[in-house]
């Protein structure tokens, strides 16, 4: 058997596998990268006071979410220096107290650099995989460390960054992956996993006037091969995560400042087109070459995300805006079912547990809202608008890890 097809297999069980036994929160939303929650009972009613098991502080500005490995919870950090600097830094927390174990400084970005008012020098979310932990500063270095923070490799890869870093890598087999979208280079990049050298390196077949986009590569299985589904500017791209060949392409000139996520379900794949004219896509994801004329199956432009990745449960597909405007369309064929304002601005990913789905805004609050082809709201409930709500959430067991400015919060019934 071919040393791709048993990759493939291999994925496929463990996509299959994922799906049905949640685990620890590793990733970037979760066990399947979807936003998909454990079926837990998370809380549905919350505020600064009422059921928040542990807030602790923590030091610094970063957009990434946290990740769970057994009783530990870890998140980066950008600290601010004397030199107009970051100490870019990993931080330790008990996932039971929200006690601080340690914090650790794994890159020294020294260079005066600007990002965007809404984003940070620490956005993209780690990924834990056996007993390593990688952590991805965009062009100030990427790191893989021991679950107590040592430094085992680092690896820079030069480019210019525009509005600083933002997407998270995927680890396929033994490659870390991730993309590399700058306003004077745009590509995607395999690196070993357990050395961190470069297995490939792929350059965007794009001319795209504004390169730079942040989005998360999704490694999925579909057409009996194992992909990397990779958004960027101008177009998305399916690569072979272990040599970084391309597979196929839709094009969609001149989004460009991709930031969510792809979703993949019911034989098509979700993705959004960045900023312009923010649309959803539906591709099927079997084709070989440029596809954009016989594999995208549907499009929607009215009131689509510029930031929040899709959700995907069962076979409705729900989106939000960054203004406020929820979305639930059939995953087949791109019908609308409702389109309602739930207000706010947003910019957290949204996330499913138990038929529910939580959708969090910019100021703190989150709406609440059955996982229905009719329109049911829920619950809202606000921790206060004193800090910007950026990052999307973390789920362990029964509670709920929301991050704040400055402040980790789990949420549970008491």
């Amino acid at each position: 058997m071919r040393v791709d097809m048993k990759f493939s297999l291999c994925l496929a069980m463990l996509i299959i596998c994922s799906q049905a036994a949640f685990a620890d929160w590793k990733e970037f939303r979760g066990p399947t990268g979807q936003g998909e929650a454990p079926a837990s009972k998370l809380p549905i009613n919350w505020s600064a006071t009422d059921n928040v098991l542990w807030k602790s502080k923590v030091d610094g500005l970063a957009w990434s979410s946290p990740v769970i490995l057994r009783d530990k919870v870890f998140l980066t950090t950008a600290v601010e220096t004397e030199s107009e600097g970051h100490d870019l830094n990993l931080v330790c927390l008990n996932v039971n107290s929200g006690e601080l174990l340690w914090e650790k400084t794994i890159i020294q970005q020294r260079s005066k650099a600007k990002v965007h008012k809404k984003n940070s020098h620490a956005s993209p979310t780690p990924i834990i995989q056996d007993d390593r932990i990688y952590v991805h500063f965009g062009p100030y270095g990427t790191a893989c460390t021991s679950l107590d923070g040592e430094v085992i490799w680092k690896q820079q890869l030069e480019y210019r960054p525009v509005h600083g870093n933002g997407g998270s890598p995927v680890l396929a087999g033994n490659v870390l992956i991730f993309c590399c979208d700058g306003g004077d280079q745009q590509f995607v990049v395999g690196l070993d996993k357990s050395t961190g050298e470069i297995r490939w390196k792929t350059d965007r077949d794009t001319e795209a006037r504004k390169g730079f986009s942040f989005s998360t590569p999704l490694l999925i299985d579909a057409g009996g091969r194992a992909q990397v589904v990779c958004p960027g500017s101008d177009a998305v791209f399916s690569y072979d995560p272990q040599t970084g060949k391309e597979i196929w392409r839709v094009d969609y000139p001149g989004g460009f400042s991709v930031v969510p996520r792809p979703v993949f379900g019911q034989g098509l794949v979700f993705i959004c087109t960045g900023f312009n004219t923010p649309s959803l896509l539906a591709i099927d994801p079997t084709g070989t070459g440029n596809v954009t004329e016989t594999h995208l199956k549907w499009k929607i432009t009215r009131k689509m995300p510029n930031s929040p990745s899709p959700l995907l449960v069962g076979e409705e597909l729900y989106v939000v805006s960054d203004s406020g405007f929820a979305t639930c369309i059939d995953a087949k064929t791109g019908e609308i079912h409702w389109q309602e304002r739930i207000g706010g601005n947003y910019t957290a990913s949204p996330m499913v547990a138990n038929g529910k789905i939580y959708f969090q805004d910019e100021d703190g609050t989150t709406v609440v809202v059955n996982a229905s082809k009719k329109f049911e709201e829920i619950t809202r409930n606000s921790i206060g608008k004193d800090e910007r709500t950026f990052a999307s959430y973390a789920i362990e067991g029964d509670s709920l890890l929301l991050r704040s400015e400055h402040h980790l919060y789990r949420i549970g019934e008491k």
